[in-house]
Formats: structure tokens, sequence, C-alpha cells
């Protein structure tokens, strides 16, 4: 893994977040839960500073949404780029923890919307795509 693939998936779980224009605290705190319990576990990258580069996906998710960059089809196709270029970075079994951790996003607060519910409906159809 590299830090610009963590760094993606920030950009990814941001714009889950932030489809229905708002970003709840209840959504990020999900957010760090699941990097804590299962994304520092997938590999032993670390950035600049010998930190584990999982935590890339909490500090990008945490700079877009302090700086109320609601751009979420912009994070989105930039993660879709992204996992097309990088392709073999997306094994089935980081296939299912993306799906897994979008979903736990989502439902964070008050359950799933239509405009997340439609977004991890493509997200799902992207992974499936080689």
């Amino acid at each position: 893994m590299t830090l610009q693939f963590y760094q993606n998936l920030g950009k990814l779980f941001y714009a889950i977040a932030a489809i229905d224009g708002k970003v709840s605290a209840k959504e990020f705190e999900k957010l760090k839960l699941l990097v804590k319990k299962q994304w520092l576990e997938i590999d032993a990258t670390e950035d600049a500073f010998g930190t584990d580069a999982a935590y890339q996906i909490e500090i990008v998710f945490d700079w877009l949404n302090e700086a109320k960059s609601l751009n979420t089809k912009a994070c989105f196709d930039d993660f879709i780029n992204y996992k097309k270029s990088q392709s073999h970075l997306f094994t089935k079994e980081i296939k299912g923890l993306i799906l897994k951790t979008a979903s736990a996003i989502a439902y964070a607060f008050a359950g799933i919307n239509k405009s997340e519910l439609t977004l991890l409906a493509t997200l799902d159809i992207e992974l499936k795509i080689p």
C-alpha cells in the first residue's frame, strides 16, 4: 500500500459522509473507530513521520471536512480514477473492507438516506470492475 492509497480512501469516505450536504460527528467517529480496528492492520506502511499510513484516511477526511470541501463528486471520482490506475492494490479483501467501511459511515447517523444508498451502489459496481 502507499500513502496515496490511504489518502484516496479518505476522499472516498468523505464523499460517502458528505453526499447529503453535511458530515455528522457520528460519521467521523465511526470512521476513526474503523481505521483503528481494521485499517491499521492492513500493512506496515508508514508516513514520513513514522506514523501508520492508514491514519491518512482520517487526516484527509478531516481536512476535507474542515475546508468545507463539499465537492463529493470530485472526491468520489478521484478515488475511482486512482482505483483504475492502481487496480493491483484492490484485492477482494480490500474491496470488501472498503464497502464495509463506507456502509458503516453511511449508517452511522440516522441510518442510510437515498443519496448515500445511490453512492454506495455506484461504489459497489465500480469495485466489481477489474
